[in-house]
C-alpha cells in the first residue's frame, strides 16, 4: 500500500511543477542551464526519501527514455538528460492515508556526456532550490559534492534511480 501510494504521489507531483518553471533563471555555477521542455518529459521513476520526508519525480529526456524502456542503463548512453523534481511530503487533508506533495524544494538534472564530464563519471550535475530556482553551490566545485554523493552508486553509472517496469 505504501508502495501504491508512493507511486501515485509522485506521478501527482507532476502537476505541482512551479509555475514560474517557464521564466528564465539564472545559470548553474557550472554554465549548465535548466534544459528547454523539461516539464514535458516523461517519467522513470518516482522515490520517496524517509530521511527527509520529500517525494521525488525523476523524468527523462527521449534519449533517457528510449534507454530506460530498453533496459539500456549501464552504462546510460551520452545525450541522457535526468531530472529530479523534489517537493516536501505532507499528508493529504482529505484522505489520512495518503503522502502528497507539498511545498517545493528543488530541480536536480544530471546530463550524460562522456566526454565534457569526464572526471565526474561522465555526468554533469546541477540543482535549482525553491520556487524561485535559485541556482545552487557558489562556484562551480559544488559539482564535486553531487559526484561525491553519487559514487556509492558507481556500478549503476551513478545513478540512485531504477527505472519503473511498465506492464
Amino acid at each position: 500500500m505504501i508502495r501504491s501510494t508512493t507511486i501515485a504521489a509522485a506521478v501527482f507531483c507532476a502537476a505541482f511543477i512551479p509555475a514560474h518553471a517557464g521564466k528564465s533563471v539564472e545559470s548553474a555555477p557550472n554554465g549548465i542551464n535548466i534544459p528547454q521542455g523539461y516539464k514535458d518529459w516523461r517519467a522513470i521513476a518516482p522515490s520517496h526519501r524517509t530521511d527527509n520526508n520529500t517525494l521525488r519525480l525523476i523524468l527523462g529526456n527521449d534519449v533517457a527514455i528510449k534507454a530506460a524502456r530498453e533496459g539500456k542503463t549501464n552504462p546510460w548512453p551520452d545525450g541522457t538528460i535526468l531530472a529530479k523534481l523534489v517537493w516536501k511530503d505532507r499528508q493529504d487533508e482529505n484522505w489520512a492515508a495518503a503522502t502528497v506533495p507539498g511545498a517545493f524544494v528543488h530541480a536536480e538534472f544530471m546530463i550524460k556526456d562522456g566526454t565534457k564530464y569526464q572526471t565526474t563519471g561522465g555526468w554533469g550535475f546541477a540543482r535549482w532550490l525553491g520556487a524561485e530556482q535559485k541556482p545552487y553551490g557558489k562556484d562551480a566545485d559544488f559539482v564535486q559534492e553531487c559526484f561525491g554523493c553519487h559514487t556509492p552508486v558507481k556500478t549503476r553509472d551513478y545513478v540512485f534511480t531504477t527505472p519503473v517496469i511498465l506492464p
